[in-house]
């Protein structure tokens, strides 16, 4: 049960068919029947100007972020290393349960 089977590859049945020759065909472009749409001018904006206390709130944001997400991806990882861990006590039991009939 617990010793791998290696598969065996079948043979072929019949001889491979070459794949049949495609020919390329030239593309050409459909007229355009709407002409082009004005350009509407966009109006000036100011310039987004960063005062010394937006600059901090930014840096803090961004901590605080990386610090979370850092923290769910260790949560994570070790949620899977003692999953893993315990199935693989659990195939060990088993394993000597089982041969030992």
């Amino acid at each position: 049960m617990f010793r791998p089977k290696i598969p065996t590859m079948p043979q072929p049945t019949a001889p491979a068919t070459p794949p049949a020759i495609i020919e390329p065909t030239t593309v050409t472009p459909a007229a355009s029947a709407m002409p082009p749409a004005p350009a509407v001018s966009a109006a000036s904006r100011p310039a987004i100007q960063l005062t010394p206390g937006t600059v901090l709130a930014l840096v803090g944001g961004g901590t605080a972020v990386v610090l979370v997400v850092g923290a769910v991806l260790v949560s994570m990882l070790l949620a899977v290393s003692l999953t893993a861990t315990s199935v693989a006590v659990c195939a060990v039991v088993t394993r000597s349960l089982l041969t030992r009939r």
